[in-house]
C-alpha cells in the first residue's frame, strides 16, 4: 500500500463529506470571485497533484513557480484564501469521521483500546484496579501559548458548519430538513469565505481567557461526568449503588496568569481572570442544579425525605422563609425538588455576591447535594440518588467554584531584580521600579483571589529557569514584602535547560530546607510539585537527546521522592507540536520513567491542542479516557516492572544515541551564521504579524528578516517557522546520527518493540518526517544562499528517514498507521499549493531588490495568509 492508495481508500462517509464541503466551497468561490478565480484555484490544484505523480518533480515545480508568479498579488491572495478555507473544511470532515469511528469501536462487547474499561481489564478487574484509585489524579493545565492561528470568528463559523454537517449526516432526516441544512451549510461556508483569516489586532490576555472559556462551557463541564461514568461502569458500577470513582480530573490554567515575557498579563488581569472563571463555574453549576431540581419531581409520599433532608429544609425555611415558601409553592409536596432549587438560588447568590444567601464555598454546596443523595438512597430511590445527581456531585468536586486553578508564572531573573531592589532598602513611597511593583501586586492579587474564591483558585507559582532553591526562596521572601498577610503558596520549580534538568534533584533537596516549603509539606501530606520543560530542552538539545534526558530526570526525581518520603507530582510542560514534546498523550504517559507517575499526572494543553482535543465532546471524552487510562496503567507495578527491565537493557544504547544526536544537533545550530540563515529561509520574522497571542511579537514585518540570537528565540516560533518550510526539523534532526552511532540494527529494532520510550521517540519522529516534503523544503533552503547548511540538513534528513524505516521495518513512513497516513496524503498536494504561494512572497521579501511599501504590504499579507493556511493543512503551528 502506498500514499496514493491511502488517498483512494478514504472511508466513504468522509469522502462524501469532503466532496460536499468542497463542492459548496467551489460554488461560493465562483459566485464571489467569478469563474476565473475558480479556474485559477483548479489550475493550481491540478498542477500540484500532477507534480506528485511526475518523476520530473523539479521541472513540474518550476512550472508551478511560473504559474503562481504570473498572477497578480490580489489573485494570489484569493487563491491562498481558497486553499486555507478548504483545509478548515477538510479538518471538520476528518473530525466527523473520527467521531464515527469512535462510535463504531464502542459498539462491541470488548473494551475499546486505550479506554478506562480496557485499563481495568488489563489490571486484572475492578478489585485490583481499585487499589490505584486512592491517589488517582489527572491534572490538565490550559495555557495561552500562542499556537492557535485561527481567529475566534473563524472557529465560531467552523463550529456552526460542524453542527450543520452533523445534521446532514443524519440518516433519518427528511428531504425538506436536509435541503434546509444544505442551504445553511452554503450560507455558513460563504460567511467563512468572507471572514478574514488574519487578525487585525493582537489578542489581549482577557480575549485569550474568554476564548478558553468556550472549551469549559461547551465541552469539559458536560464531558467530565461521562468520563467518570465510564470508569464506574468498568468497575461494575450500576448507577444504583454508591460509586467507587473519585473525581480524579482537575483543571488548571496559565491563561491570564502566565506573565513570563508578557507584560500585558498584570495583577489586575489575573484578578479579572479569576472572576471570569468563578462566574462560568457558578453559572454552569446553577444551570445543572436547576435542571436536575426541576426534573426531580418525586412526591414526598412515594419518596419520603429522611431526617437529614427534613432538617435541611427546616433550616432553609428559617433562614430564608420567603424564598423557600415561593419555591415550595411551585413544587408542593416535592421536597427534593424544593431543596435543589433552593440550592440553585444559593449558587446564584454566590455568583452575584449576595452574602446573606451565598454559599461560603463549594464544600457547603457539596454537603447539600449529599444530604439530598443520602435521603433519596434511604427512601429507595437509588437510581435518582446515583444518576444525574451523582454527575452534579462529580462536577462540583472537579470544578469547585473556581473552575480551574490559576497558576502564576514568572522568570527567576525578574524575582532576583525585584529582591535586589527591595533589599537595597527601596520603599514603595520612594518609588519602586514598575516591574518590582508589578511583582508585589501579583502576590497581592493571589491573596485577593484566595480571600474571595479560596486557596484552590490560585496557589501555585511557577518559577521559570529555576537554577537553585534560592529561586524558590525568592518568591517566599517577596511575599513577605507584598503585605502583612501572606497567601498560601506552592512555589513550583521549572527545569528547562540540560544543566537545570541535571541539577533538579539537588534543587529539590535544597527546597526541603526552606521553612515555607517544610510548612506546606506538613500541611498537604508531603506533596510537592516540579515542572519539566520539554520545549526549551528540545530546542537546546534536539528531539532525541531532550527525550532521553527528560526520561533520566524523571527517573532521578522519582528516586529522590522515594528517598525523601515526598509525594512528588511531575508537571510536564509539553507543547502541541512534536518538536516541543507533543504527540499522542496516552503513549507518552506509558513511556514515563518507573515511579514518576505513581497515580498522579500533570501536563499542559497548549494553543491549538486545546480546541483539537476539547472542541468536540466525543473527541474530548476519548482524549480524557486515553490519558486517564494510561495514568492508571503507568501507576501499576505491572507496567513499571516492564519499563525497568527494558530501560536497563537499553541504557548503553540510549547513551550512544544521546551523545551522537546531541552532537549533530548542536553542530548545526552552532554553525557560523545559522540564525541569520534560518531567518532567511523561513517566515520566522513575519510570524508575529499573525497576532495569534497577547505575548508581544519580537520582530516587525518591515525589511528582510533581521539577525537574531537563537538562545533568546522562544521554542514556539522556532517550531512554527520550521513547519512552514516543510522540514519539521525540530521533530527529527539529530536522531539519524544517533541511530547510526549504535551500528546494531537488530538491537535498535528490539528496543523499538520492547522499550516504550524508544518506541514513542521513533514513532513521533516518523510522524514528523511524514509531514515533511524534501523537494519543496529544498526550495526554502535555497533562499538562504548557504549550500553547506542545505547539504547538512538534507543529509541528516535522508539518514534519519532511512534509519527510522529500517528500525520500524516499514517500507514507508506511517506504514502501520493507515488513518494518519490517509490524513497526510489527503493534505499533501494542497499544502504544496500554499507553499508555492508562500515561496513567491518569501523570495521577493528576502531578495536584496527594493520593493515599494505598497507591494511589500501585499507580499506580507500573502505570506501571512499562506502561513495560516499551511498551519491548518498540517494541523500544526508550534
Amino acid at each position: 500500500m502506498n500514499r496514493d492508495k491511502d488517498r483512494s481508500q478514504l472511508p466513504k462517509p468522509m469522502r462524501g463529506d469532503v466532496r460536499l464541503l468542497g463542492d459548496l466551497l467551489g460554488d461560493v468561490i465562483r459566485d464571489s470571485g467569478g469563474p476565473e478565480l475558480l479556474e485559477a484555484v483548479e489550475q493550481l490544484r491540478r498542477a500540484v497533484i500532477e507534480a506528485r505523480h511526475d518523476e520530473h518533480e523539479d521541472r513540474r515545480g518550476d512550472e508551478i513557480v511560473a504559474l503562481v508568479s504570473s498572477w497578480s498579488l490580489a489573485r494570489a491572495e484569493q487563491v491562498a484564501q481558497a486553499f486555507t478555507v478548504y483545509f478548515h473544511l477538510v479538518n471538520l470532515a476528518e473530525e466527523h469521521q473520527r467521531i464515527r469511528i469512535l462510535r463504531e469501536r464502542d459498539s462491541g462487547a470488548e473494551p475499546v483500546r486505550e479506554s478506562l474499561a480496557a485499563a481495568v481489564t488489563e489490571l486484572g478487574g475492578p478489585d485490583p484496579a481499585g487499589i490505584y484509585l486512592g491517589n488517582f489524579r489527572v491534572h490538565l493545565v490550559l495555557t495561552a501559548h500562542p499556537t492557535e492561528a485561527r481567529r475566534r470568528a473563524v472557529v465560531a463559523a467552523l463550529r456552526r458548519i460542524s453542527e450543520l454537517l452533523r445534521t446532514v449526516d443524519d440518516k433519518n432526516l427528511g428531504a425538506a430538513d436536509r435541503a434546509e441544512a444544505e442551504r445553511g451549510l452554503r450560507e455558513q461556508i460563504d460567511l467563512l469565505w468572507r471572514t478574514s483569516q488574519l487578525r487585525v489586532k493582537a489578542m489581549d490576555p482577557i480575549d485569550e481567557v474568554r476564548t478558553v472559556m468556550t472549551a469549559f462551557d461547551e465541552t469539559l463541564f458536560r464531558v467530565v461526568p461521562a468520563v467518570y461514568r465510564e470508569l464506574d461502569r468498568a468497575l461494575h458500577g450500576t448507577g444504583q449503588t454508591p460509586t467507587r470513582v473519585p473525581a480524579f480530573l482537575r483543571f488548571g490554567s496559565w491563561v491570564g496568569a502566565d506573565r513570563d515575557g508578557n507584560p500585558f498579563v498584570t495583577a489586575q488581569v489575573t484578578r479579572e481572570t479569576a472572576t471570569i472563571h468563578a462566574d462560568h463555574a457558578l453559572r454552569a453549576l446553577e444551570a445543572a442544579t436547576t435542571r436536575i431540581g426541576r426534573a426531580l419531581t418525586t412526591h414526598e409520599a412515594a419518596t419520603p425525605p429522611n431526617r437529614g433532608l427534613r432538617a435541611a429544609l427546616s433550616d432553609a425555611a428559617a433562614a430564608h422563609p420567603e424564598l423557600v415558601a415561593e419555591i415550595a409553592a411551585r413544587a408542593p409536596q416535592e421536597p427534593y425538588r424544593t431543596y435543589l432549587l433552593y440550592c440553585a438560588a444559593r449558587l446564584n447568590a454566590t455568583r452575584t455576591r449576595d452574602a446573606d444567601l451565598a454559599y461560603k464555598g463549594p464544600e457547603a454546596f457539596l454537603a447539600d447535594l449529599r444530604v439530598v443523595q443520602e435521603s433519596l438512597a434511604a427512601s429507595g430511590a437509588i437510581r435518582q440518588a446515583y444518576g444525574e445527581l451523582q454527575h452534579l456531585i462529580w462536577q462540583a468536586e472537579t470544578f469547585g467554584f473556581h473552575l480551574a486553578s490559576l497558576e502564576v508564572r514568572q522568570h527567576s531573573e525578574v524575582h532576583a531584580r525585584a529582591l535586589a531592589e527591595l533589599r537595597a532598602g527601596a520603599e514603595p513611597a520612594a518609588g519602586l521600579s514598575p516591574q518590582t511593583e508589578e511583582v508585589l501586586a501579583t502576590i497581592r492579587a493571589i491573596t485577593w483571589i484566595q480571600d474571595r474564591y479560596g486557596p484552590e483558585a490560585c496557589h501555585r507559582y511557577v518559577v521559570s529557569f529555576t537554577r537553585s532553591a534560592a529561586d524558590i526562596a525568592a518568591v517566599h521572601e517577596l511575599a513577605g514584602y507584598a503585605g502583612a498577610r501572606v497567601p498560601v503558596l506552592d512555589v513550583v520549580p521549572l527545569f528547562e535547560s540540560a544543566q537545570d534538568l541535571a541539577n533538579a534533584p539537588a534543587v529539590l533537596t535544597g527546597m526541603l530546607a526552606l521553612p515555607q516549603v517544610a510548612a506546606r509539606l506538613e500541611a498537604n501530606g508531603r506533596r510537592l510539585e516540579a515542572m519539566l520543560g520539554y520545549s526549551d530542552s528540545a530546542k537546546e538539545l534536539g528531539p532525541a537527546s531532550a527525550t532521553l534526558r527528560l526520561y533520566q530526570t524523571q527517573a532521578a526525581l522519582a528516586q529522590w521522592a522515594a528517598e525523601h518520603d515526598v509525594r512528588l507530582t511531575l508537571f510536564h510542560g509539553r507543547g502541541g507540536a512534536l518538536g516541543r514534546g507533543g504527540g499522542p498523550a496516552g503513549r507518552a504517559v506509558l513511556a514515563q520513567a518507573p515511579g514518576s507517575v505513581n497515580g498522579s499526572f500533570k501536563v499542559t494543553e497548549q494553543g491549538e491542542v486545546i480546541f483539537a482535543r476539547y472542541g468536540q465532546p466525543a473527541i474530548a471524552k476519548r482524549h480524557l479516557e486515553q490519558v486517564s487510562s494510561a495514568v492508571l496503567l503507568a501507576s501499576s507495578t505491572l507496567i513499571s516492572e516492564r519499563i525497568v527491565v527494558s530501560a536497563s537493557a537499553y541504557r548503553d544504547t540510549a547513551a550512544r544515541i544521546d551523545e551522537a544526536a546531541r552532537a549533530a544537533f548542536r553542530a548545526l545550530v552552532e554553525s557560523d551564521g545559522f540564525a541569520t540563515w534560518f531567518a532567511r529561509i523561513s517566515p520566522l520574522g513575519e510570524i508575529g504579524g499573525l497576532r495569534i497571542g497577547s505575548r508581544p511579537a519580537k520582530r516587525g514585518l518591515s525589511g528582510p528578516a533581521p539577525a537574531l540570537n537563537l538562545d533568546d528565540l522562544r521554542a514556539i516560533p522556532w517550531v512554527f517557522a520550521w513547519s512552514q518550510t516543510r522540514l519539521n526539523l525540530p521533530g527529527w534532526y539529530g536522531l539519524g546520527s544517533g541511530l547510526a552511532a549504535v551500528d546494531d540494527l537488530e538491537s535498535l529494532r528490539r528496543g523499538y518493540a520492547g522499550w516504550p520510550l524508544f518506541g514513542v521517540l521513533i514513532d513521533n519522529a516518523a510522524m514528523s518526517l511524514a509531514k515533511t516534503d524534501r523537494a519543496i523544503a529544498s526550495r526554502y533552503l535555497e533562499l538562504g544562499g548557504r549550500d553547506d547548511l542545505t547539504a547538512r540538513v538534507l543529509a541528516e534528513y535522508d539518514l534519519t528517514r532511512r534509519l527510522v524505516l529500517a528500525v520500524t521495518g516499514h517500507d514507508r513512513l506511517l506504514g502501520d498507521r493507515p488513518v494518519l497516513s490517509r490524513a497526510v496524503a489527503l493534505r499533501d498536494p494542497y499544502v504544496d499549493a500554499l507553499s508555492y504561494l508562500q515561496l513567491r512572497a518569501l523570495a521577493v521579501l528576502r531578495a536584496d531588490e527594493a520593493v515599494s511599501a505598497e507591494e511589500r504590504e501585499r507580499l506580507e499579507r500573502l505570506l501571512l495568509l499562506t502561513v495560516n493556511g499551511v498551519a491548518a493543512g498540517l494541523q500544526n503551528t508550534g
